[in-house]
């Protein structure tokens, strides 16, 4: 089994899967839209399309992405730099957007995000 910092691949794997079923289900999915999205977006290197649940905060056209824990996943640092374009599912509608990843002096990592691009 893969690891990525001290998290298990395999493991994340089950917890996204098991949490997109639960954001489209008709019981729970509505208070979890609330507060998580699910993002699409092409790999750098890979060129394959991956798309994972993130929690996320947004304020008009403007979406904040906060990683928890960044040393163990890999898909913010698609974003690093001049960043790239992304997709998120914001109340059952795709937007298409561009994210510039960002890693302060403390190691914390934010993805923001400017559907306005």
């Amino acid at each position: 089994m893969g690891h990525r910092g001290s998290f298990p691949s395999g493991l994340a794997r089950t917890f996204n899967t098991r949490v997109m079923a639960l954001r489209s289900s008709p019981r729970w999915g509505r208070f979890l839209r609330r507060h998580l999205t699910v993002i699409t977006y092409t790999g750098r290197r890979s060129g394959r399309t991956f798309s994972t649940p993130v929690s996320y905060r947004q304020t008009g056209d403007a979406v904040v992405i906060r990683v928890a824990m960044p040393d163990a996943k890999q898909w913010w640092r698609n974003f690093l730099g001049a960043g790239g374009p992304i997709s998120l599912n914001l109340d059952g509608v795709d937007r298409a957007g561009h994210a510039v990843a960002r890693r302060d002096d403390r190691g914390r990592v934010t993805v923001t995000v400017d559907l306005t691009r």
